[in-house]
């Protein structure tokens, strides 16, 4: 996770816990001249868009004040869906016996994309099994990881 994503999340998880959701993570994504700041938030009876409108506008007053990002944005707030993005490593923890799909931020045996079933987080240490085969990824080297959905 970037600082400025760190700093977004210091900033706005108060304000979605109060409206009384998680704060799972957040996304910044650039795509040229344009930006799109993620939020992905949780409750245990699920999210609606109700939910999603509400949050918006509590973090939007926010980010009008703070102004963290310099460039112009668009903000989405969504649900993790089925295809769960995984950021903290109690994320990781719950997904264990899940298949996930992760990005690493440097490669790692020649890789940077890695799709198996998650045994188990120890420590700063992912498990996965690929095709039969342990593969270890320290969580510190994870771009981004997902809970592939099962149909």
């Amino acid at each position: 996770m970037t600082k400025l994503e760190q700093d977004i999340i210091a900033m706005l998880e108060p304000a979605v816990e109060a409206l009384g959701f998680e704060l799972l993570g957040l996304e910044v994504v650039q795509a040229g001249r344009d930006s799109t700041l993620r939020l992905y938030i949780d409750h245990a009876n699920g999210i609606n868009v109700d939910n999603c409108a509400d949050v918006s506008r509590q973090v939007s007053a926010i980010l009008d004040v703070e102004d963290p990002i310099t460039n112009e944005y668009n903000l989405e707030v969504s649900s993790p869906g089925l295809d769960r993005p995984l950021f903290k490593p109690e994320h990781f923890i719950k997904a264990q016996g899940e298949e996930i799909r992760l990005r690493t931020k440097l490669p790692q045996d020649g890789r940077r994309n890695f799709k198996g079933d998650l045994i188990l987080l120890d420590g700063d240490m992912l498990t996965l099994r690929i095709d039969n085969k342990d593969v270890m990824v320290m969580l510190g080297n994870v771009e981004k990881a997902n809970i592939i959905a099962k149909f």
